[in-house]
């Protein structure tokens, strides 16, 4: 889809012959660190080429009107600026409506109503964060339209309150803030807990980023995560007994093992070190990719994947179909599942000139397995959100 395509798109669908502004939010990958932020460890996320296009004019009423290019039989959804309360069937535009509503409540001047229209090239379902894109999308738009001077990581936190009060899924801050903050050519080490970050250079040299979508919608997602965040934290209260830690991203390895224990159920045990060694690996990880050692960040990506298998229990047959095909393939340096799990999308790191035959080998696997086929992308790993302006027509 050209950005040609997107203003025609635009001024039919809005009957205007105006030219609108253009921003864009891409989506995110975790190269590894899962299951780790709401342990109070460490993420290592990257935002790639794909995401959220939104374009967008001011009106001189109180009226928003928006219309996704992904949900055409949704129409336009209107509201009023004076009305941005949730509402179930405006589905997803309750995403950028409930930006809106959270700027203006920041105290962020947006006095008059909008045409906006999205289209995202995200894949549904993806795990690979089309909502958050969504909501960084909508927050540069505002910042650009009404000339808001927003603080990057305030915009940040209002996606996830966004996410977390007004949605009401409790995530935590990763994908947000790879969005908002997000650089070409970096991956970003987060602290979870105290927002510390720094940029990482991913110089792939000859091989390339490769997602995997095992097109299984994430169903068990919901109920699963809630579980293991609860496992986790009974295994953190079982350590604080001997311990004085806030959290089990608060704990080395060795510490681990000498105290564990102190974790009365056998699967808690289990849950905790994957929390602990995972996080471990993510540390690790920036320093092989600091000394350009993209093949023990390799392995890494394999440690990762088997401990969400083994030890977190996460994965499900189409993952581990895909990521075991994938360790199979020559010129594969890793995989691993990224995201929740139960479903969503597997990357690996592969050489450039393995990518059609990977592709063949591993969805051949994968369909003698699961019975259909999976779907392969190529990311780049491109810049965060912002406003849009070269090539524009």
């Amino acid at each position: 889809m050209l950005i040609h395509d997107l203003v025609k798109q635009f001024r039919n669908t809005f009957t205007t012959k105006q030219q609108p502004r253009i921003f864009f939010a891409p989506g995110r990958i975790n190269l590894i660190g899962e299951h780790t932020d709401y342990n109070g460890g460490h993420v290592f996320p990257a935002s790639i080429s794909f995401g959220t296009y939104a374009l967008a004019q001011k009106r001189s009423d109180q009226k928003l009107r928006f219309y996704s290019m992904n949900f055409p039989q949704t129409g336009i959804v209107e509201c009023s600026l004076a009305d941005l309360t949730f509402q179930n069937d405006h589905d997803w535009a309750n995403y950028p409506k409930g930006m809106i509503q959270y700027l203006k409540n920041a105290g962020h001047s947006i006095k008059s109503g909008a045409d906006i229209l999205f289209y995202g090239n995200i894949p549904n379902g993806a795990g690979l964060s089309s909502s958050a894109s969504i909501e960084m999308a909508t927050g540069v738009l505002l910042e650009g339209l009404f000339d808001l001077s927003i603080d990057r990581l305030d915009m940040i936190q209002l996606g996830q309150k966004v996410e977390n009060e007004y949605i009401g899924v409790n995530s935590g801050i990763m994908d947000q803030f790879a969005i908002g903050k997000g650089k070409k050519d970096h991956a970003i080490l987060l602290n979870c807990q105290t927002l510390e970050h720094e940029y990482a250079p991913i110089e792939l040299d000859d091989h390339v980023i490769m997602i995997m979508n095992t097109n299984k919608q994430r169903t068990l997602a919901g109920s699963k995560y809630n579980e293991r965040r609860a496992q986790c934290d009974q295994a953190l209260a079982d350590l604080q007994v001997g311990l004085s830690i806030k959290s089990l991203g608060g704990l080395t390895k060795e510490e681990f093992e000498q105290h564990r224990h102190l974790i009365k159920d056998e699967t808690n045990q289990k849950r905790a070190k994957h929390a602990v060694y995972e996080n471990a690996r993510t540390l690790e990880a920036l320093e092989k990719l600091r000394h350009g050692d993209l093949d023990s960040f390799g392995k890494l990506m394999n440690e990762s994947h088997l401990s969400l298998k083994q030890d977190y229990e996460v994965t499900g047959i189409e993952l581990d179909t895909l990521v075991k095909a994938a360790w199979e393939q020559d010129g594969v340096l890793g995989a691993r599942m990224t995201g929740a799990g139960f479903g969503g999308c597997a990357i690996a790191i592969i050489q450039k000139d393995k990518v059609n035959r990977f592709k063949e080998n591993v969805n051949e696997a994968y369909l003698v397995e699961i019975g259909y086929d999976a779907t392969f992308y190529t990311a780049a790993i491109g810049d965060g959100a912002k406003e849009i302006t070269e090539g524009v027509l």
